[in-house]
């Protein structure tokens, strides 16, 4: 027999299977079979929704311009090998004539 997992919810050890979930029959709670994605994976999705991970090839769809600089990235430049941080700006880059780069996810698409 193999072993269920505790209810997250009340830790009975009373759970059961029912198809791709386990429900506790004391709380009623119900959870995916699937393991949950750890809590310290950082969760970065671009303009359209698409889930973007380190090293992705992104596309910028607005000029944006350079702080500090008169500079500006313009709109369709391929950004490659990206890296997710936290913070405001989600995304560190090096942008070819430019140099490194902090962006934000909702002024790029993945490419």
């Amino acid at each position: 027999m193999s072993a269920l997992p505790n209810c997250p919810q009340c830790k009975s050890e009373y759970t059961y299977e029912d198809g791709n979930q386990f429900i506790c029959p004391e709380c009623a709670h119900e959870w995916s079979q699937v393991e949950e994605q750890d809590d310290d994976v950082l969760i970065v999705k671009d303009s359209n929704g698409n889930l973007l991970q380190d090293g992705d090839t992104i596309t910028v769809i607005k000029d944006l311009k350079v702080k500090g600089s008169s500079a500006v990235v313009k709109v369709g430049t391929k950004v490659k090998n990206i890296r997710l941080v936290e913070g405001d700006h989600d995304i560190d880059c090096k942008i070819t004539g430019i140099g490194p780069m902090k962006l934000k996810s909702i002024f790029i698409k993945k490419a």
